[in-house]
């Protein structure tokens, strides 16, 4: 480790900041670990919100026009989204060059399609709430493709 003389006192620098490159990779890892959880937490919480928003669908609750139901689900998909892309350029894996990564992206948008069906474009209830139940079949896919790093992720279980 390198010395510095100041004031007539030894000071020993960490090796982290003698060497730069042990610096950054153990911030990245840091950075990482955190935005992961920012990224599940918000996986769970848009999901909770939009089982709540499904049921208060089928009872015709007031409650699914209030404003701030209208408005959180756009803030936390929005920070979702932005921790997911952080996430892949951090882990240099990028849609159609992943597999996986593209599955999931893919399931995203057919998600994000049935979601709107579910709760508001639906022509009649039926339609809006198997809409939801199939937007439920998709989400718990792209959670099994996450998990598993696998575009199939059922062959683990025949494995």
């Amino acid at each position: 480790m390198p010395r510095y003389r100041r004031h007539r006192q030894t000071i020993r620098l960490p090796a982290s900041i003698c060497c730069p490159s042990r610096l950054i990779l153990w911030s990245r890892k840091i950075d990482y670990a955190l935005l992961k959880l920012v990224h599940v937490s918000c996986v769970a919480a848009s999901y909770t919100f939009f089982f709540v928003r499904g049921i208060w669908m089928m009872r015709e609750s007031p409650l699914l026009r209030a404003r701030w139901v209208r408005v959180l689900p756009h803030v936390v998909d929005s920070l979702l989204l932005a921790s997911a892309i952080t996430m892949a350029a951090m882990l240099r894996q990028y849609p159609f060059v992943a597999g996986w990564l593209t599955a999931k992206v893919l399931a995203l948008f057919c998600y994000i399609a049935l979601g709107v069906v579910a709760l508001g474009r639906g022509s009649t209830r039926t339609v809006r709430i198997a809409a939801w139940i199939a937007a439920q079949v998709v989400f718990f896919y792209i959670v099994a493709v996450a998990i598993s790093r696998d575009p199939l992720p059922w062959r683990i279980l025949w494995s």
